[in-house]
């Protein structure tokens, strides 16, 4: 049975000038990639199964990650259903040459597990084993949208 911090994965992608909008930062579908590919990464941790977007909800925007720094993506999951996965995702800029971060993105995904024949298959239940693993839970629980409880 996977626990929570089993399926945080964080990531680094540095922003380039093919990642950019017309105001020399990360344009928003790139971020928004990263943080599904990430996602979905951290919900086959916890399923063992191929996993795919069911859900986007509440995609926020805070600011901008320019040219030339590092957009971090932060992905666990922190609930899951009987065959779907609640994973929270954050995307941060971070300077390359102090590491300063700052959170320029946050959402809820939703991804379902999907047998060989792409049909939804049930996922194990989520071990919540030691003080990292509430203290993600919890936080994730406290700031999901109304929607997604």
């Amino acid at each position: 049975m996977p626990s929570v911090s089993d399926t945080y994965i964080e990531n680094r992608q540095r922003v380039q000038p093919t990642h950019t909008n017309n105001y020399a930062s990360a344009h928003g579908g790139n971020v928004v990639k990263w943080m599904d590919e990430i996602g979905a990464m951290s919900a086959m941790r916890a399923a063992g199964e191929t996993c795919v977007t069911a859900k986007i909800n509440g995609l926020d925007f805070k600011r901008p990650v320019p040219q030339g720094d590092t957009c971090v993506i932060e992905s666990y999951v922190y609930a899951v259903g009987r065959t779907s996965l609640r994973t929270r995702i954050r995307a941060y800029r971070e300077s390359p040459r102090t590491g300063e971060r700052e959170l320029t993105t946050e959402s809820y995904f939703v991804f379902v597990a999907v047998d060989a024949d792409g049909n939804p298959t049930p996922v194990p239940e989520l071990e919540i084993t030691g003080e990292r693993c509430r203290e993600l839970r919890d936080e994730a629980l406290a700031a999901e949208p109304d929607e997604d409880r």
